[in-house]
């Protein structure tokens, strides 16, 4: 009994210095990083479709440029799609833990 007594007498643990490395200083959630993944493939989309129209109208320079562009926007939409696939079978296996 004599132990537990001597416990509650004893000075607090000193605090840990904050972590000032580079790593720590990035604030990003994962919130803020799917936000701006899906800014980045709307853009990409965009920039896509303007190159399709500048071929049409007949104002783009190369084709190859404009294949490049129409590619980018395919992979990025399709890397978001993956994203939300692994997102989603994360959730699924959460529900499925029992507790």
């Amino acid at each position: 009994m004599d132990a537990l007594s001597s416990l509650g007498s004893a000075a607090p643990l000193p605090l840990r210095a904050a972590d000032t490395s580079d790593i720590s200083k990035v604030k990003k959630g994962f919130g803020d990083i799917l936000s701006s993944t899906i800014d980045q493939v709307n853009k990409d989309q965009n920039d896509g479709d303007l190159a399709i129209k500048n071929l049409q109208a007949g104002d783009a320079n190369h084709l190859h440029e404009v294949m490049i562009a129409v590619e980018e926007a395919d992979v990025s939409l399709r890397m978001l799609v993956q994203m939300r696939n692994k997102a989603l079978q994360a959730y699924d296996e959460i529900m499925r833990m029992q507790i």
